[in-house]
């Protein structure tokens, strides 16, 4: 599971932030990850208490806003929604996109009070 090794980062990526703009104490933090992105959302929250143990997060709630995948058909423009409509388009059949989206993992806000 490498989610937790990326999650020891994010904490300390987080920390350092709190640091850097005098933040005493966090409430949430809000991870976005893509619905195709590496990172298992259920992995990320079942590995998030081990991570943030002994650290300025260690009673921070934790959510996760799950992007979806979007691609963008290269032949007639149509954007599309690969994981549930395959990997062509269903507009004209073919099957060269550009993924547009799903494969993203960020901090999107860090609340603090």
């Amino acid at each position: 599971m490498h989610e937790l090794g990326v999650v020891i980062e994010v904490v300390k990526t987080v920390e350092d932030f709190a640091r850097e703009n005098s933040l005493m104490r966090i409430d949430t933090l809000v991870l976005q990850i893509g619905e195709l992105s590496s990172m298992i959302p259920r992995f990320i929250e079942e590995c998030y208490p081990a991570a943030v143990d002994g650290t300025l997060l260690a009673d921070t709630k934790l959510r996760i806003e799950v992007l979806p995948a979007n691609g963008r058909c290269t032949a007639c423009g149509k954007v599309f929604h690969p994981p549930t409509d395959g990997e062509s388009c269903p507009a004209c059949g073919d099957t060269r996109f550009e993924l547009l989206g799903g494969r993203e993992f960020m901090i999107k806000e860090v609340i603090a009070y």
